[in-house]
């Protein structure tokens, strides 16, 4: 299981900015270097424990059988974004096979220490919670799960509160809130003013800037981590600038790619924590993870790349 090191601590909103924005300045790898060079990371506001900026989602991505066609390329992903120094992999029992094919994975790369996971809660009903989280921990191979969500605030209250008791008992060592809508913003914001939270994990891109309102600043203030979902919105944004050349001012960010381009500017926004793309393709992994490397756009950068849309 990923391990960090600190006591638990809250940063002050100030600190936090100071933290996220030095960030912004970590010196570039250079070409071919990531298996020498780490991604940069940012803290997690609760206890302090450096995050790897880039993660891999697994919503339709992992779900697949057990062949190994279908599995080989995955392992590739897992191992890329591991070389990278990335270690945040999302899952959910949403998510068909995918649980099972990222434990089954883990285990025969013995990576789970290599690993940070993440998973969700998505039932109603206290026990009805209970028994789907003991079963993804089945499937993901590991007794304790780095950080536990409530999906999309599916009986949210009930969760949390269990939750809050299995951190207390070490079976987790975070817990959180997630949903991937606009729509769904206004909920978002009433539980993390009102509850304490470790993450929330959200939709923001840079054609979805509706977090930018109030949830990403609210983050901050609450001590809150982000994670993004989305950030190639929807898939959709990323298949319309493919074809485009690169913008003139992507060499300011050190961007080689629109994938980079767009993760780029989610993570210069100081509060997002981490961003998740999902992919199945080992050639993505390695283009994506190079967006957690190299320069960060500063805010009238993050203006002129929305602009270029």
């Amino acid at each position: 299981m990923f391990r960090g090191v600190g006591e638990p601590r809250r940063i002050s909103r100030a600190g936090f900015f100071r933290l996220a924005v030095g960030g912004l300045l970590a010196p570039f790898p250079g070409t071919g270097a990531l298996a020498q060079e780490k991604m940069r990371t940012r803290s997690i506001p609760s206890s302090g424990e450096a995050l790897p900026v880039v993660g891999l989602g697994t919503w339709r991505t992992f779900d697949v059988g057990t062949s190994v066609q279908e599995r080989s390329p995955l392992r590739q992903v897992l191992s890329i974004l591991f070389e990278a120094g990335g270690s945040v992999i999302d899952s959910s029992p949403m998510y068909g096979a995918a649980e099972g094919v990222v434990g089954d994975l883990l285990s025969a790369m013995k990576a789970h220490d290599r690993a940070f996971i993440a998973t969700k809660v998505w039932t109603s009903g206290r026990q009805a919670g209970i028994d789907q989280m003991r079963k993804s921990m089945q499937l993901l191979k590991d007794e304790r799960i780095e950080l536990m969500q409530i999906h999309n605030l599916v009986d949210w209250k009930t969760h949390l509160a269990t939750l809050r008791g299995w951190k207390q008992e070490g079976r987790i060592r975070y817990l959180g809130i997630t949903h991937y809508t606009e729509s769904a913003h206004a909920d978002l914001e009433a539980i993390m003013r009102a509850e304490t939270i470790d993450f929330v994990q959200l939709d923001y891109a840079m054609d979805d800037r509706s977090a930018e309102k109030r949830l990403l600043l609210l983050a901050a203030d609450r001590g809150i981590a982000v994670i993004v979902n989305q950030p190639f919105g929807g898939g959709g944004l990323i298949r319309s600038l493919v074809r485009r050349p690169l913008p003139d001012w992507a060499g300011e960010i050190e961007a080689a790619s629109w994938a980079q381009i767009l993760l780029k500017f989610c993570l210069g926004h100081p509060a997002v924590t981490c961003v998740i793309p999902g992919t199945s393709r080992p050639d993505h992994m390695r283009d994506n993870a190079r967006a957690g490397f190299g320069r960060l756009p500063d805010p009238k950068m993050r203006e002129r790349m929305a602009a270029a849309l």
